[in-house]
């Protein structure tokens, strides 16, 4: 299947079972060729019991205090960097979190300031403080080589935090990889509309993820996070690089996973998309692409 602009050879890989594809970006031996998986690694994720890790806080000099919880072991680690205002107790961050304890590896979820039990006001969030938030995480807990997944704003604040920190971050996982989404969606909006958000100084933007069917996005927020766009150049990270996407998502389009696969120069890239899945990617099917990704590259970086 031909990929149209594409700087690279993609191949398709289409997999029944899991009605998803992976595209796969260079020459390398990514997750499509291992497979299915071995039975001796299956991953053993979600327990019908689960150990309890207790919440910490990292104090930082005159930033907001963040809460994490932290599983000791192995490197290398993972680190689940979550959405637009979503919090460490996710599906997601339980499911990663669990499946790291099954292979004994470290991993660490937290809180973004303003977010959950972490210390800061909403109102004063942006992208370049969630930014120093989760290089405030790799700097000060993580120990070792780190895997970083993304989920959703998180896809584009990983690339950030690869960025930064080239030698601690050695490989990515994206799940409906936002990079640049809030600013695109905004520029894409009526010249009226835009002008009416600015006078307003709030953008409610629709989604069905919200109680009240919006997300209320300072026009500030908005305008701020232009600063940390990365999508109009090569993104310089080298590192393995998977993307996960879903076909079905109407918040954040699967092409923007297309896109990141274009712009990083990384020749290690694959782009997997569930045809089915919305933005969320929670459904047992999705988690379980997740861990076994996860695990993949766990091999990769172990061999």
């Amino acid at each position: 299947m031909a990929a149209v602009g594409l700087t690279a050879v993609a191949a398709w890989v289409p997999c029944r079972s899991w009605g998803w594809a992976a595209i796969s970006f260079g020459p390398h031996r990514g997750l499509s060729a291992l497979l299915p998986r071995k039975p001796q690694r299956a991953p053993r994720w979600l327990p019908v019991c689960r150990q309890k890790t207790s919440v910490s806080f990292l104090n930082r000099q005159d930033l907001p205090k963040l809460a994490y919880k932290r599983l000791k072991g192995k490197s290398p680690g993972v680190i689940f960097i979550p959405g637009y205002r979503s919090d460490m107790n996710g599906t997601k961050a339980m499911a990663i979190e669990e499946f790291c304890k099954s292979l004994g590896h470290a991993c660490i979820r937290f809180d973004y300031s303003g977010v959950g039990s972490s210390d800061g006001k909403p109102e004063e969030c942006t992208v370049g403080k969630w930014r120093k938030d989760v290089l405030s995480i790799i700097d000060e807990l993580a120990e070792g080589p780190q895997i970083l997944v993304g989920s959703s704003l998180g896809g584009w604040l990983m690339l950030h935090a690869a960025i930064a920190q080239p030698d601690k971050v050695v490989a990515l996982i994206g799940v409906a990889t936002a990079a640049d989404s809030l600013v695109t969606q905004f520029n894409q909006l009526p010249v009226e509309v835009k002008k009416e958000v600015e006078i307003k100084g709030v953008w409610s933007m629709p989604s069905k993820y919200h109680e009240e069917g919006f997300y209320h996005i300072p026009y500030s927020f908005i305008k701020e996070a232009e600063h940390h766009c990365l999508l109009h150049s090569p993104i310089p990270v080298n590192c393995p690089i998977r993307l996960l996407h879903g076909m079905k998502d109407n918040i954040v389009p699967w092409h923007t996973s297309m896109q990141v696969a274009d712009q990083v120069v990384s020749k290690d890239v694959d782009v997997i998309l569930r045809k089915h899945s919305d933005h969320r990617m929670k459904k047992k099917a999705d988690i379980q692409l997740l861990v076994y990704t996860i695990d993949d590259l766990i091999d990769k970086l172990s061999t």
